[in-house]
C-alpha cells in the first residue's frame, strides 16, 4: 500500500500541498492544482493508498478556508474510491 504523510504544521501554503500531494501520489501531469482535479485524480486511483493527515488545527492555519475542501474531498474520494483510505 502506498502510504502518504500529510502533516498540517508542514504544510504552509496551497501551492505546497498540491505540489506534496501531486509528488507523493504520482499525480498525472494534467493535475490541475485544485480540488476539483485531486478529487478526479483520486477517484481514479488504482492501488491501494493510504492518506494520513496529522495536525489538522495547523492545516487550518496555515491554509484558511480551503482546509475545510480539502479534508472534504479526501472523504469525499475516499467514500468513491474503495483502494483510497483517509485517517484523520
Amino acid at each position: 500500500m502506498k502510504l502518504v504523510i500529510l502533516d498540517g504544521e508542514k504544510i504552509t501554503s496551497k501551492e505546497q500541498l498540491h505540489r506534496h500531494l501531486a509528488w507523493n501520489l504520482d499525480l498525472p501531469e494534467w493535475y490541475g492544482n485544485n480540488l476539483d482535479a485531486l478529487y478526479d485524480c483520486l477517484t481514479d486511483i488504482r492501488e491501494r493508498t493510504g492518506i494520513h493527515v496529522f495536525n489538522k488545527d495547523a492545516l487550518y492555519e496555515n491554509l484558511g478556508p480551503m482546509a475545510h475542501g480539502l479534508l472534504r474531498v479526501l472523504q469525499d474520494a475516499a467514500e468513491e474510491n474503495p483502494e483510497l483510505h483517509v485517517e484523520m
